[in-house]
């Protein structure tokens, strides 16, 4: 299964590139409010936790439309635009609160991990790997 993989959460400065870029790619603009990835504080004061999609499945699971699939050859789940009723439901069982929905009208966006967060992280702390 190909996923976003965070090698040392505790070398991240928080610069939120990372975010930066996935906005920009699903939004075309730069709103890390929009991004399928959060830098948030961490468990002890002045740490820092990256959350990314583990491709659990459970937003699949939740979708009454059958909009969610897990590509079979990677792994990843991704939402069909087509078939999404933008109930949301999906964002709401997220473990992680990662799955995006801007407007109640709007398909919700999730990580399909596609690595552009990655390749902006200037501490190399984010890798694509295969599970």
């Amino acid at each position: 299964m190909k996923r976003l993989k965070v090698k040392d959460a505790g070398r991240c400065m928080a610069c939120l590139q990372c975010a930066v870029a996935c906005a920009s790619a699903f939004y075309k603009e730069g709103d890390v409010t929009k991004a399928c990835i959060r830098i948030v504080e961490g468990k002890t004061p002045k740490s820092i936790a990256v959350r990314s999609c583990i491709q659990c499945g459970k937003c699949a699971r939740s979708c009454e439309a059958g909009a969610i699939s897990q590509n079979p050859k990677t792994g990843v789940y991704m939402i069909d635009k087509k078939l999404c009723v933008r109930c949301g439901k999906c964002a709401e069982v997220c473990p992680f609160g990662l799955i995006v929905k801007t407007a109640p009208d709007a398909v919700p966006s999730k990580c399909i991990s596609c690595g552009i967060c990655a390749k902006q992280c200037p501490m190399e702390i984010l890798e694509v790997v295969e599970s």
